[in-house]
């Protein structure tokens, strides 16, 4: 659907974790691959898409990206499916 907008969550190189919201998730990663994204993930590249979630409208893509980084790095670990990863 056309304006539906996405939290996504990227693995960084040194294997911390990055919650961003997009339009197009998969455009939005390039652009950090590119050094073109949040200042968090350009030294930290590349980058890897890990977990994607369809929340509709900007305002609670926001409000679930507030939740997601809020989170401990274990809860965001299990949350894309990684929990025994270190």
């Amino acid at each position: 659907m056309a304006g539906d907008w996405f939290v996504y969550i990227v693995r960084c190189a040194d294997d911390s974790l990055y919650a961003g919201v997009a339009i197009d998730a998969q455009a939005r990663v390039a652009k950090h691959n590119d050094g073109l994204g949040a200042k968090y993930t350009r030294t930290r590249r590349p980058v890897e898409l890990v977990y994607v979630e369809r929340v509709g409208e900007r305002g609670a893509a926001l409000v679930r990206e507030h939740e997601i980084k809020r989170m401990s790095a274990v809860e965001k670990r299990r949350l894309v499916g990684t929990a025994g990863r270190s």
